[in-house]
C-alpha cells in the first residue's frame, strides 16, 4: 500500500508540472463563444455591463485538460478559479492510499480548491478531469488586481461573496445529507435531481460519493429498477 501511495505522489507530481505547462501554453485567445457561455454563467451572480466586460476580458485565460489529469494536486498551490465551459472533475482526497470521492463540478460551474485558492497555501484537495474538460480561469494574482481596479472592484467583492454563499449552501447540503439520509436515499436524491448527469459519472465514483462499496450501490440500483417496474 505504501508503494501505491508514493507511485501516486510522484503521478501527482508530474501530472501537475504537466498541466502548470498546459495551462501556459493555452493562455491564447478565448472563443466568443467560450466568453459568452461565462458571461452568462457569471450573470447567476453578478452582472457586468458592456464597459466592465471588456476591463474584464483581459484578465482571463483558458485551458483545457485532458481526462483524468488534474486541476489540482494535494500538496500544491490552487493558482486559479475556473469556470467549467464543457466536461467535468471530480474532488477527491487521499487516504492511506485510497481516493475518496467528495464532490462534482459540470459545465456553467465554477470550480477551485477555494482555501488553497484564497490563502495560497497548498491544497488538502485533489481535482480532476472526469472527461476532457475545457474552462476560464482567473488567477490568483489577476483575482487581486480585479479587487483593486477602479472599475471592477465593487462588482468582484459582490461576486466573491455570492458565489462564496452559494458553495456554502452546497456543502451544507452535503454534510446534511450524511447526517440524515441514507446511502439509498443519498441515490434516490441524485437520481431525481441529477440523473443525466449521473450517466457520465463513472459508478466507482459515485458509490465512493455516497459512502458505500460499488456492489452495495449495484445493489441499491437494482432495488430501484424493480421498484420503478412494479409501479
Amino acid at each position: 500500500m505504501k508503494r501505491v501511495y508514493e507511485y501516486n505522489q510522484c503521478l501527482f507530481f508530474f501530472t501537475f508540472i504537466n498541466l502548470e505547462f498546459g495551462l501556459i501554453m493555452k493562455n491564447q485567445m478565448i472563443s466568443k463563444t467560450a466568453l459568452q457561455v461565462f458571461r452568462e454563467g457569471l450573470a447567476k451572480f453578478v452582472t457586468f455591463s458592456d464597459v466592465e466586460w471588456a476591463e474584464l476580458i483581459p484578465y482571463l485565460t483558458t485551458s483545457s485538460i485532458k481526462k483524468k489529469d488534474h486541476f489540482v494536486v494535494h500538496g500544491t498551490v490552487c493558482k486559479h478559479v475556473g469556470f467549467i465551459i464543457k466536461g467535468s472533475l471530480r474532488f477527491y482526497h487521499i487516504k492511506d492510499g485510497a481516493e475518496i470521492t467528495g464532490y462534482f463540478c459540470f459545465e456553467n460551474e465554477f470550480v477551485s480548491s477555494y482555501k488553497s485558492y484564497l490563502k495560497q497555501e497548498p491544497s488538502l484537495t485533489c481535482i480532476q478531469a472526469m472527461e476532457d474538460t475545457e474552462l476560464i480561469l482567473i488567477a490568483y494574482e489577476d483575482m487581486q488586481q480585479l479587487l483593486a481596479h477602479p472599475k471592477l472592484a465593487f462588482k468582484m467583492e459582490q461576486f466573491g461573496r455570492l458565489v462564496a454563499e452559494y458553495y456554502i449552501c452546497c456543502y451544507e447540503d452535503r454534510i446534511a445529507a450524511f447526517i440524515v439520509q441514507s446511502p439509498e436515499e443519498r441515490y434516490l436524491t441524485m437520481l431525481e435531481n441529477q440523473a443525466g448527469l449521473l450517466l457520465r459519472i463513472p459508478q466507482h465514483y459515485v458509490a465512493n460519493f455516497l459512502g458505500i462499496t460499488p456492489v452495495s450501490l449495484s445493489r441499491i440500483r437494482k432495488r430501484t429498477i424493480r421498484g420503478v417496474v412494479n409501479n
